[in-house]
C-alpha cells in the first residue's frame, strides 16, 4: 500500500467533503486517511482509477493533470511504448497519448512523468524561461509611427502587451538587446524601463542532452522617474525657456515639461533632484521637492498666498506715490525743473522713487541682473530697462538741467512708479485667477482620505493611511470615502462615484465586487481587502495622469515658445532704432521724445500674456475634463481631436453593454439543447472571447457539468478548435465553417433569423459536421442612440467597425441611425479601415475597449478608450472615458474644440497686443495725434494683457457638454 496525496478542485464546505468520504468508502484496496476542501490523502495499491472516477462523478476535481507537447513520436507504436509504460503505474488515473501530446491524470509529479518519456527515447516539449520587459519610447510622434512599430513587432515570439507614443510592454523569450535593435531598425529609440519579470512559454525540448549553457544576462537599463518640482522666479516665456534648457543640461534627464501657470516642473529620467535643483538655481531660479500630493498642495497654496500678498504690498506702495505724482501733473503742476526749488523738491522726490524701486521693485531688477549674468533676457529685463531709463533720466535733469534744453527738463518719476505698481497689481490679480486653474486637481486630491479603519483581531482602529498596508482588511462606514482600492469581502452598499466616473447614479456594491480610492459610501457598512494603496490607487493614477497633461504642450505651444524666446531680445532691438529714430528724426526735444518712446515699447511689449495664453488654457481644460470623467493624456491629443470629423465605433463594449448573452439555439443533430451548451461550453471554457464567456456563462445558469477539452486552438476573428469527449469541435463563424469544409447552406435561414433579431450567429461542428447555431446577443446601451444622434448633429461621420457578420451589424446598426457600416472585419483589419479612410482625407477618432482594438487606436489621429479607467486602457490611450458612455466621446471633442479655440483666442489676443502695442509706443500714431503713449498707460495695458489671457482661460471651467438629457 501507497500513500498519496491528492489535490481537490470545487470543494467548497465540509458537505461536499462528506460526499467524497462516503464515495471513498465504498472503494475496495482503499484506505481514506485524512480529507479537507483542499486534499485529500489515501493509502492505496492499484485502484487510483477507480478513486478518480468515483469523485469526478461528484463533480469535483482531483489529481493533478498534465498536458505535456511530445516530440520524435512517428508512428501508433511509439505511442503504444509509452502507453504500456503508463499503464504499469499506479499513481496514474487516467491519460490519452497521441503523437504530438501526453494528456495524464494522477498523483505522479511532472518530473517523474517526464522522465519516463525521455527514458523511452522520445522527448517533451517542455516551458523555458521568457520576459516581460517595459520600455520607454522615444521618436514617436503620432498614430502612424505607433502602427508601423506594431506591425516590425509582430512575431510569433513577441507578445505585445501595450505600445502607444511612450511605452513598450513585450513577453518574447528574446533579450532586451533583441527588442531595442527591432525598435532601432524601424527608426525610433527604446530604453529598458522596469525589472524584467520572468514568464514561461513553449520553446525547447526536454531531451537526455546535457544542460544547455545559461542564457547571457539581460540588459537592464534603470527605470525613468518622474519629479515634480515647484518653481519660483518664472515671470514669462522665456523663463520656461530658459529653465527647461536648465535641467535638459543634467546628465539623467531625458524630458522635461515646465509649467508657466502652475509654476512646477516635470522631471523624467534618473537625475538626482538636487541635482537638478542646483541647476535651475545657478540658471537664476528657484525651485523646492515635495513627496506627496498634500505637501505639494498646501506648499503651493502658501506660495499663492505669499505671492499675491507680497503683490499687493507692493503694488499698494507703488501706487501711493504714483498716483499723487501723477494726479500733480494731470491737474496742472509743473514737472519741469525750472528753478533751484524744484531741483530740490524733484530730488527729494527722486530718492523717494529710487526707494521704491529697491523695495517693491527689487525683484524686477534681481531677476534681469540674473537673466543679464546667463546671457538672456525677460519680462523682467524689459520692465527694470523701462523704469530704470525714466528714472536716470529724471535723475540727470534733477542733478544737472543745465545739460538739457528748457524744454526737455521732463521728469518721469511717477512714469517709474506707476508702472511698477500696475505691473505688480496685474501680477497679483494674475497669481489670485491662476490659482483657480488646478480647482479640478485639488477636487480629486481631496478625494484622498488622510486616514482608514482597519480592522484586526476583530478590534477596530483609525489609523493613518500612510500606516496602510496591502492585504489589511478596512471597515467602510456609512458617509465615509474609500481610503484605497481593494475587493469587498463582507457587507453590500451603494458607493457614488462619480468624481471619478462622471456617472452619476450610485453603483451597488457586494462582496467580490472593486472600490475605488475616493468614492465615497453612501449607505451600509462594508468590510474590503486593501490591494493598491498610496501611488498604486486608480485615483493616485489619476491624478498623476491629469497633472502630466496639463504640463504637456501641444503643437501651438511650441510655436509660441519658439516666438518667445526670440521675442524680448527682438523688443530689446526695436526700442533701441526707436530712440535713435527719435534722437535724429523727431522734433525738439529730441531726449524727451527719445526716452518715452524706447520706455514705452520696452514696458508694452512684456510677454507675459503670450507665456500664459496656452498653458493656462491647458491646465484648465485638462482638469474640466477630468472632471466630466474624461482622462487626457497630453495636449497634443487635445488639438488632435479639435479637428476631427470621423468618429469609427467598435461594436461589442461600445455600442453595446459588453454582456453578451445566449438567447437563441438551432439545432440539426441529435444533440438536445443542454448538450449543444455543453459541448460549446466545454471547448469555450479556455477562451477570453466575451462570446465564449456568455456561452460557458449560460451553462453554469443551467448548472451543466462542463468536460476537459484537448488540443485547444483559437483562431483569431474566426473561431476556436478542439476536442471535447471524444468529439472533434469546431466553433466560429461562416468563414471558419467554409475553412474548415462544413456544409451550412441548409442552416442559411436560420442564420438569417438570428441575426436580424440583432444577435450573433455562431456555429458549432461535431465531427465534421453541422452540430447546432446559438445565437449570442449584446444589448446597445441605453444611450447609444442619442449619443450617436449627437455625434451626428455635430457634423460628424459615424462609422461603425465590427468583426461581427454583416446581417447582425446592419440590424444594430438600423437601431441606432449609422448608414456607414463596416463589418466581418478581422482585429488586423480594422487598421487597414482606419487607413482607408484617411487616405479619403477624413481625421478619424477610434473608439473601442483599448486592448482588441489597439492597432486601430494607435493608427487613428485620436484614440479613445471605453471601459471605467482601465489599467492597460489608462496606459494605452490618449482618452480614456471613465463612464462608459459613448456620450463621453461627444463631450471630449466638444471639450477639445472648446480649449483650442480658447488658446487661439489667447494667443490671438497677446499677438495682436504686441503687434498692435509695439508700433503705437513707437509712435506711429505721433503725426496724427501729436502726443506719445505714455509709459504709464503701456504699464497698465500690459498688465491687463496678462490678466485677459488668466479670465479667459477660465472660462474653460464654466464649459458644459452640449447634451441635454443627462442620464439620471
Amino acid at each position: 500500500m501507497n500513500t498519496i496525496t491528492l489535490p481537490l478542485a470545487n470543494v467548497s464546505c465540509m458537505h461536499c467533503v462528506n460526499k467524497i468520504r462516503d464515495a471513498i468508502s465504498l472503494l475496495p484496496n482503499i484506505q481514506l486517511i485524512d480529507i479537507d476542501t483542499e486534499q485529500l490523502i489515501v493509502s492505496t495499491d492499484s485502484s487510483l482509477p477507480d478513486l478518480f472516477d468515483a469523485i469526478t462523478a461528484l463533480g469535483y476535481q482531483v489529481g493533478f493533470h498534465y498536458q505535456l507537447p511530445l516530440a520524435g513520436l512517428s508512428c501508433g507504436r511509439c505511442v503504444a511504448k509509452i502507453e504500456q509504460a503508463l499503464n504499469e503505474r499506479h499513481d496514474i488515473a487516467h491519460f490519452d497519448i497521441n503523437k504530438q501530446l501526453a494528456d495524464v491524470y494522477g498523483s505522479i509529479s511532472e518530473q517523474a512523468l517526464t522522465n519516463i518519456i525521455v527514458e523511452l527515447g522520445y522527448q517533451v516539449v517542455t516551458t523555458s524561461v521568457t520576459q516581460h520587459y517595459d520600455f520607454t519610447l522615444n521618436g514617436l510622434s503620432c498614430g502612424k509611427c505607433v502602427a508601423k512599430l506594431t506591425t516590425a513587432l509582430t512575431q510569433d515570439n513577441i507578445e505585445i502587451i501595450a505600445l502607444d507614443k511612450n511605452a513598450l510592454s513585450v513577453i518574447t523569450p528574446l533579450t532586451a538587446a533583441d527588442i531595442i535593435a527591432i525598435v532601432t531598425t524601424t527608426g525610433y529609440q527604446a530604453a529598458l524601463s522596469t525589472d524584467i519579470q520572468t514568464t514561461t512559454e513553449v520553446d525547447t525540448l526536454v531531451t537526455p542532452e546535457p544542460e544547455p549553457e545559461p542564457e547571457p544576462e539581460p540588459i537592464i537599463a534603470p527605470q525613468d522617474n518622474v519629479t515634480q518640482l515647484l518653481l519660483s522666479g518664472l515671470t514669462c516665456a522665456s523663463c520656461v525657456a530658459s529653465v527647461e534648457k536648465a535641467i535638459k543640461a543634467v546628465d539623467g534627464v531625458s524630458n522635461v515639461n515646465v509649467n508657466l501657470a502652475e509654476r512646477t516642473a516635470l522631471i523624467y529620467g534618473q537625475a538626482q533632484s538636487q541635482a537638478i535643483i542646483q541647476a535651475i538655481e545657478n540658471a537664476g531660479y528657484g525651485a523646492e521637492e515635495s513627496e506627496d500630493d498634500q505637501t505639494r498642495r498646501i506648499r503651493q497654496q502658501q506660495q499663492n498666498q505669499q505671492t499675491f500678498k507680497t503683490h499687493i504690498r507692493n503694488a499698494t506702495a507703488s501706487l501711493a506715490l504714483g498716483v499723487p505724482l501723477m494726479a500733480w501733473g494731470i491737474f496742472g503742476g509743473s514737472m519741469v525743473i525750472d528753478s533751484t526749488t524744484s531741483q530740490i523738491s524733484w530730488g527729494i522726490i527722486g530718492l523717494i522713487t529710487l526707494a521704491l524701486l529697491v523695495t517693491a521693485g527689487k525683484d524686477f531688477y534681481i531677476n534681469s541682473w540674473k537673466a543679464f549674468l546667463h546671457h538672456r533676457a525677460t519680462m523682467d529685463t524689459l520692465v527694470s530697462l523701462g523704469t530704470g531709463a525714466a528714472w536716470l533720466f529724471s535723475m540727470a535733469v534733477v542733478i544737472a538741467p543745465n545739460l538739457f534744453p528748457l524744454t526737455a527738463r521732463h521728469v518721469y518719476f511717477e512714469a517709474s512708479a506707476m508702472i511698477i505698481g500696475l505691473i505688480t497689481i496685474g501680477h497679483a490679480l494674475e497669481a489670485r485667477a491662476r490659482s483657480r486653474t488646478s480647482k479640478a486637481l485639488e477636487r480629486l486630491i481631496d478625494l484622498q482620505p488622510q486616514t482608514a479603519i482597519v480592522v484586526e483581531d476583530g478590534q477596530e482602529t483609525e489609523r493613518p493611511l500612510s500606516a496602510v498596508i496591502s492585504g489589511m482588511v478596512l471597515r467602510l462606514k456609512p458617509g465615509t470615502k474609500v481610503a484605497v482600492d481593494g475587493l469587498v469581502i463582507e457587507g453590500t452598499s451603494y458607493l457614488d462615484e462619480s468624481m471619478l466616473t462622471g456617472e452619476p447614479l450610485a453603483v451597488h456594491k457586494k462582496m467580490g465586487d472593486h472600490v475605488r480610492a475616493g468614492t465615497i459610501n453612501q449607505q451600509g457598512s462594508l468590510l474590503f481587502k486593501a490591494e493598491h494603496i498610496g501611488s498604486d490607487t486608480m485615483l493616485a493614477r489619476i491624478i498623476q495622469l491629469v497633472r502630466q497633461a496639463q504640463s504637456s504642450k501641444p503643437a501651438l505651444a511650441r510655436l509660441a515658445d519658439t516666438i518667445s524666446s526670440i521675442f524680448v531680445p527682438s523688443v530689446m532691438i526695436i526700442a533701441i532704432i526707436t530712440a535713435v529714430a527719435w534722437y535724429y528724426f523727431g522734433p525738439q526735444p529730441a531726449s524727451v521724445y527719445m526716452l518715452v518712446a524706447a520706455t514705452t515699447v520696452l514696458i508694452i511689449a512684456c510677454p507675459c500674456a503670450l507665456g500664459l495664453a496656452t498653458p493656462m488654457s491647458v491646465t484648465v481644460g485638462v482638469g474640466r475634463a477630468a472632471e466630466l470623467g474624461i482622462l487626457i493624456k497630453d495636449a497634443e491629443a487635445m488639438q488632435q481631436a479639435a479637428s476631427i470629423d470621423t468618429v469609427v465605433l467598435d461594436k461589442t463594449g461600445t455600442l453595446t453593454e459588453g454582456k453578451p448573452q445566449v438567447v437563441d439555439y438551432k439545432i440539426y443533430n441529435a444533440l438536445t439543447r443542454e448538450q449543444l451548451i455543453q459541448l460549446a461550453a466545454s471547448l469555450e471554457q479556455g477562451s477570453e472571447h466575451p462570446l465564449a464567456n456568455a456561452i460557458v456563462k449560460s451553462a453554469q445558469q443551467q448548472q451543466l457539468q462542463l468536460s476537459p477539452h484537448h488540443d485547444f486552438m483559437t483562431y483569431s476573428g474566426l473561431g476556436v478548435s478542439g476536442t471535447v469527449d471524444q468529439h472533434q469541435l469546431l466553433l466560429g463563424n461562416a468563414k471558419f465553417m467554409v475553412k474548415n469544409n462544413i456544409t451550412i447552406n441548409h442552416a442559411e435561414t436560420d442564420f438569417d433569423f438570428i441575426a436580424n433579431q440583432g444577435a450573433t450567429p455562431v456555429y458549432l461542428a461535431q465531427n465534421g459536421v453541422l452540430a447546432g447555431i446559438i445565437g449570442i446577443s449584446d444589448p446597445l446601451r441605453k444611450d447609444s442612440l442619442s449619443a450617436v444622434k449627437r455625434m451626428q448633429k455635430m457634423g460628424l461621420k459615424v462609422v461603425m467597425l465590427t468583426g461581427d457578420s454583416v446581417k447582425t451589424a446592419q440590424v444594430i446598426a438600423n437601431k441606432l441611425g449609422i448608414t456607414d457600416v463596416v463589418a466581418d472585419v478581422l482585429p488586423d483589419g480594422k487598421a487597414a479601415q482606419i487607413t482607408l479612410l484617411q487616405q479619403q482625407g477624413r481625421r478619424v477618432v477610434m473608439v473601442g475597449d483599448g486592448i482588441n482594438d489597439a492597432p486601430a487606436l494607435a493608427l487613428a489621429e485620436v484614440g479613445i478608450a471605453m471601459g471605467s479607467g482601465t489599467d492597460v486602457a489608462i496606459e494605452s490611450a490618449q482618452f480614456t472615458l471613465m463612464r462608459h458612455s459613448l456620450h463621453g466621446v461627444a463631450d471630449a471633442l466638444e471639450l477639445s474644440k472648446a480649449t483650442l479655440r480658447n488658446i487661439k483666442e489667447n494667443l490671438f489676443g497677446a499677438f495682436v497686443y504686441n503687434t498692435l502695442g509695439i508700433p503705437i509706443a513707437a509712435g506711429v500714431l505721433f503725426p496724427l495725434t501729436g502726443t506719445l503713449l505714455s509709459p504709464v498707460i503701456a504699464g497698465a495695458a500690459m498688465a491687463l494683457s496678462s490678466i485677459t489671457v488668466v479670465s479667459n482661460a477660465n472660462r474653460l471651467r464654466l464649459f458644459k457638454p452640449s447634451r441635454q438629457d443627462q442620464e439620471k
